[in-house]
């Protein structure tokens, strides 16, 4: 199994919402096992930074790259690219 996991930060606190929104599109993809996308608490007191956390399963690597190459992957994409500041993603084995 893929564990994905992607960081947003967005350009202006008003931004959020629609960064929500744009990823929230990513849920229609059939590839994932699971995919949450929610905003981030800021609880931590070392790093406030992340706004947007979206974290996905895959049952392998054939399904992850079938999910990024997907046309409402790519329309996530349009949405929310203006918007961000910031994006790291990682991909580790579970």
């Amino acid at each position: 199994m893929i564990r994905h996991i992607v960081f947003f930060t967005a350009k202006s606190e008003c931004d959020v919402e629609d960064i929500l929104e744009g990823l929230s599109i990513l849920k229609e993809i059939p590839h994932a096992m699971k995919l949450e996308v929610t905003a981030n608490r800021k609880s931590d007191p070392i790093s406030q930074v992340v706004d947007v956390v979206v974290y996905g399963e895959f049952e392998d690597s054939a399904a992850l790259d079938a999910y990024k190459a997907h046309d409402i992957y790519q329309e996530s994409i349009r949405r929310v690219r203006p918007l961000r500041e910031l994006r790291f993603a990682a991909d580790i084995e579970a």
